[in-house]
């Protein structure tokens, strides 16, 4: 499966965001990478869009965690990793792999058919070898239906659908986008959404859809184009109902 390394957001208006496209002083500073890793057995590989759904709920539980904030564990991981660029690199394990990848800390975040583990963020190049080891391409997943239309109470993360995206591609899109709208909800919506297990939804837009998602004002993600895809493409949007409320 493909690799997602850094984005920029419509709404990281600083100059210092690690969401920005053009190189800013982010780009001097260390570089960390957060990891996450999708089970995929061989006979029983998971539904596509659960696996994207699972993957970016993966994210939003590690930044939610206790021991990301102040003096806990991986709290200096993941400040580290947000005052560089957002990377996130997802990985493919099955059988002794994926128990392997279960012994080092981080949090197994289970779907329907899906199991993605979380890590705390690493150096770029500073992997734990059991992570490094494992694959990041070579097996795509497909949806045995087509997925039901979400909710309006349910928070979505939208996909272009412009674009062609591996599973692993789309799942750190995915994250990408749930990431951004952590960021810019309030600590009462923040608790709210954790609280409730963050229910959310990952759906393909539209043409039409999509073109009014963009010009929306909602979180947007923009590729950096390292892998799969053009610099600066638009790959998500995120739909988050507080967020939509407070639109002009």
């Amino acid at each position: 499966m493909s690799s997602d390394e850094t984005t920029t957001a419509a709404h990281a208006g600083a100059q210092d965001s690690p969401f920005r496209h053009e190189r800013t002083a982010r780009d001097e500073a260390p570089q960390f990478v957060l990891p996450l890793v999708v089970r995929i057995e061989r006979d029983d590989p998971p539904a596509r869009t659960d696996a994207l759904e699972t993957a970016a709920r993966a994210v939003l539980v590690l930044l939610g965690d206790e021991r990301a904030h102040g003096d806990g564990a991986w709290a200096q991981a993941v400040r580290d990793w947000q005052d560089a660029r957002i990377r996130k690199v997802v990985r493919r394990a099955r059988g002794a792999e994926w128990r392997r990848a279960e012994a080092l800390p981080g949090i197994t975040v289970s779907g329907g058919s899906a199991a993605v583990r979380v890590f705390p963020p690493v150096p770029l190049d500073g992997w734990p070898k059991d992570l490094a080891r494992l694959q990041v391409s070579g097996t795509e997943l497909d949806d045995p239906r087509p997925p039901a239309e979400p909710d309006a109470a349910t928070p979505v993360l939208w996909l272009s659908p412009d674009l062609e995206m591996s599973a692993g591609k789309a799942m750190a899109q995915a994250g990408h986008g749930a990431q951004l709208a952590w960021w810019e909800l309030s600590g009462e919506d923040r608790t709210a959404w954790r609280e409730a297990g963050f229910p959310l939804a990952v759906r393909t837009a539209g043409s039409l859809r999509w073109e009014q998602l963009v010009t929306s004002g909602l979180p947007l993600v923009r590729d950096a184009g390292f892998t799969e895809i053009a610099p600066g493409s638009c790959t998500v949007v995120a739909d988050h109902p507080a967020l939509r409320l407070a639109l002009p």
